[in-house]
C-alpha cells in the first residue's frame, strides 16, 4: 500500500510570520478569507478541524506563479456522521488534549470531544490577530497560565498593538474570540 499526496511548493503562514513579522492588513485578510472558504466546505460536510493554526495554513504556489491558501492537517478533525446514525466519528478520548493550545477555544480546552464549528471560528480569529500583530492574543509562561489567560482574561485589542487596523476588523476578530459560544460568530459564513 502507498499514499499519493499533492506536492506543494511554498510556505506555511507561521514561516511567513517568522520571516516577515506582521503582515499588511489586506494580505492577512485575504489569507484568512481563503482559509474561510476551505473551512466552510469542511463544516458543510460536518467536519470540525480542531487544529487550525498558521502552520496548518499553507501558501501554495501554483504553476502560473499565483498563490492559494491550502488548509492542511485534518489529523485530529472531528467528523459528524452525515447519515445521522451513531453520533459523530471521533477518535478523541475524553482524557486527550487535542489541538495547539495557543489557538484552542475555551470550550476545546475543557473538552476537545464536545466542540463544534465555533471552535474553528475562534482559531481563525486568533490566526488573523497573529497575522496582523506577529503575536498571539493569549500567552503564559506555562501551559496552566496560558489556559487561565484563554479561559479568564480578555485579549488585548489589536488596535492597541497596531493602530492601522480598522476598528471594524478589530471588532470582527474580537467577536471570533468571544468566550460565550452563543455570542461568537456561529459559522465561518457569518
Amino acid at each position: 500500500p502507498f499514499m499519493v499526496m499533492e506536492f506543494l511548493k511554498g510556505q506555511d503562514l507561521s514561516q511567513m510570520i517568522e520571516a516577515r513579522g506582521a503582515l499588511p492588513v489586506e494580505e492577512a485578510v485575504d489569507f484568512v478569507l481563503q482559509s474561510l472558504e476551505a473551512i466552510a466546505q469542511a463544516h458543510a460536510q460536518g467536519i470540525v478541524h480542531r487544529d487550525l493554526k498558521p502552520a496548518n495554513l499553507f501558501l501554495a504556489e501554483r504553476q502560473d506563479g499565483s498563490t492559494l491558501i491550502k488548509v492542511l492537517d485534518f489529523g485530529i478533525a472531528k467528523a459528524s456522521n452525515p447519515f445521522g446514525e451513531g453520533g459523530n466519528h471521533s477518535m478523541t478520548s475524553t482524557k486527550a488534549m487535542l489541538g495547539s493550545p495557543l489557538y484552542m477555544s475555551p470550550e476545546q480546552l475543557r473538552s476537545a470531544k464536545n466542540v463544534d464549528q465555533r471552535a474553528d471560528v475562534w482559531a481563525l480569529g486568533v490566526i488573523l490577530y497573529e497575522l496582523l500583530t506577529a503575536t498571539v492574543p493569549f500567552n503564559g509562561e506555562t501551559l496552566g497560565e496560558l489556559f487561565i489567560a484563554i479561559l479568564e482574561q480578555p485579549p488585548i485589542p489589536i488596535t492597541v498593538r497596531r493602530q492601522d487596523v480598522p476598528g471594524a476588523l478589530n471588532d470582527v476578530i474580537m467577536r471570533c474570540m468571544t468566550r460565550a459560544v452563543e455570542q461568537r460568530w456561529q459559522n465561518v459564513a457569518e
